[in-house]
């Protein structure tokens, strides 16, 4: 199967880092985060990457373009302008890079690279997020649906603390971020039949609305749900918090 990544997008709450590069490179640990997606992926033997480009692409094509280079020891004779390569750190990727168009919204990015997946059930998931995610169980729990989209769903930690109250004001207890009772939310992660194709109509519809409202007229949603750790890189406050997981070794997604 090969992966799809939505990586176009302007990234605009986190501004701070998103002017000169897009969200997806932004880094966690010294490495663009989409890096570390596609890590996940290729631990469970999915190496075949289609990135959907749009703002400031350019950055995205010229670290792959020259990732042999970026992740290598090497040494440069200025006086011939030779290189020669001492280790080699890459990895055993083939990454295509597509752009999808500066405006277009998520649903038209993926209808743009159909002509690259053709007939096959493939993988997808935004360029933002990261999480434990056991992508075989995610494929697993596809197949026995059998409908034409499969979304990772998580439930979050409630962002506020709780102050628990007995019917006479009394404080009783104070619950830090409990989990929010049967609320889910879409974490991404998708598993994919073409089929999918025909409910996009342009590049003008967000994937998690029209389409998506179409393909639950069909019933033809499936849910996996996760219990594990997933972030998205949302704010610039998400990017310090996965970099000091990172830095203090205790990053969940870290799973290869």
């Amino acid at each position: 199967m090969k992966v799809v990544l939505l990586a176009g997008g302007f990234g605009t709450r986190l501004s701070e880092a998103t002017q000169l590069i897009p969200k997806p490179m932004v880094e966690v640990g010294g490495k663009p985060i989409i890096w570390h997606i596609m890590k996940i992926y290729s631990h469970y033997g999915f190496n075949d990457f289609i990135i959907c480009c749009g703002y400031k692409q350019y950055v995205i094509k010229e670290y792959f373009a020259n990732y042999f280079r970026h992740n290598c020891d090497m040494t440069v004779d200025l006086s011939n302008n030779s290189v020669e390569v001492l280790d080699n750190h890459s990895e055993n990727w083939k990454v295509t890079m597509v752009d999808t168009g500066l405006n277009t919204l998520t649903g038209g990015r993926i209808k743009r690279i159909q002509k690259y997946i053709g007939d096959s059930p493939f993988l997808l998931t935004y360029g933002d997020g990261v999480g434990d995610i056991d992508i075989n169980a995610t494929i697993e729990c596809h197949k026995k649906s059998g409908k034409l989209l499969t979304m990772t769903t998580y439930q979050p930690s409630g962002k506020l603390g709780v102050v628990d109250i007995d019917s006479d004001g009394s404080v009783l207890n104070f619950l830090e971020k409990p989990q929010n009772s049967g609320s889910w939310i879409n974490a991404g992660f998708f598993v994919c039949q073409p089929g999918v194709f025909d409910v996009l109509e342009g590049d003008h519809e967000m994937f998690e609305r029209e389409p998506m409202q179409r393909l639950l007229a069909q019933q033809q949603i499936n849910a996996y749900k996760h219990i594990g750790f997933w972030k998205p890189m949302d704010t610039l406050r998400d990017n310090v918090e996965l970099n000091q997981l990172w830095d203090n070794n205790k990053a969940p997604w870290k799973i290869w």
